[in-house]
């Protein structure tokens, strides 16, 4: 029996978009911890062959994780990314992308450092490296392209956040190409890194914009607790304006053995084909 979507899969011109900290596998956690990553790796399997989205930023994802994903959404799907420390190991902010509907054109990683070029930079305050991926895809239904971003933001420096949300503005801004954008931020909506990547237009949120919401507007970071209202939202799905949204839904559903991930997926669905490229009215 397969499990009901929340969205599933959809058709052109269409097309579902998916933001998803997976949680990192990490080592000697109590047996009965929900964290523990041989637990929630067939649940996770579970939401996305339920859910198929053609394209999906990831946050947190080791190099098995990645390997898991691309297996668990299907064989036709392909990822792009590494990890984000000086070996280009550690977690990972990979895109991944159906390639019957996507085609990269081209892609780069980059750190969230004032040397982005160099992996495992930091600066800014954060302790950890913090990374990008932004890459140009072609619709192979609809024949148009677009840009697809991808990060995760710090969690603990207030400026490492506001610089990197500046870099995400630079990256959009350096395309004509109608654009979507993925991450954890790491700091509620209407926060300052918020406001800098939407608050003069350059990006909407896509919850606030959908013509049809499918859930209530759910914290994003659960922590395998019960859904809330009140919590953070602080995993975004952004794009550029003149992007229609045609759902949007905070995807909070738990199965039989647990919790996916300690953060809900967010979801939408697109038509990144009706956006004119930036500039043409």
């Amino acid at each position: 029996m397969t499990d009901s979507a929340l969205i599933g899969p959809v058709a052109a011109p269409d097309l579902h978009v998916m933001s998803f900290n997976i949680r990192r596998r990490l080592p000697h956690l109590n047996p009965r911890s929900p964290d523990r990553w041989v637990r929630r790796r067939p649940i996770l399997k579970r939401l996305l062959a339920a859910e198929q989205p053609a394209l999906i930023g990831v946050q947190e994802a080791l190099f098995d994780q990645a390997n898991f994903v691309r297996h668990a959404l299907g064989d036709p799907y392909r990822s792009i990314g590494y990890g984000r420390e000086a070996n280009k190991g550690g977690e990972g902010c990979p895109i991944f992308y159906d390639s019957r509907r996507l085609r990269v054109l081209e892609w780069k990683q980059t750190a969230l450092s004032d040397t982005p070029l160099r992996p495992g930079s930091t600066s800014w305050g954060n302790h950890t490296p913090r990374v990008v991926v932004d890459a140009v895809f072609h619709d192979l239904a609809m024949g148009v392209d677009f840009q697809a971003v991808n990060t995760h933001f710090d969690h603990r420096s207030r400026t490492s956040r506001l610089r990197s949300a500046d870099v995400i503005r630079r990256i959009v801004l350096a395309s004509q190409l109608p654009t979507v954008v993925t991450g954890d931020f790491n700091t509620d909506a209407n926060t300052a890194p918020y406001d800098r990547l939407t608050g003069q237009g350059l990006l909407l949120d896509a919850w606030n914009t959908a013509d049809e919401r499918l859930t209530e507007e759910w914290g994003t970071f659960l922590n395998y607790r019960s859904p809330q209202r009140n919590l953070k939202r602080i995993d975004w799905l952004l794009v550029t304006p003149g992007v229609p949204v045609r759902k949007a839904a905070i995807n909070v559903k738990r199965y039989v053995g647990g919790w996916p991930s300690d953060h809900a997926a967010v979801q939408a669905v697109v038509n990144l084909a009706a956006s004119p490229p930036k500039g043409e009215k």
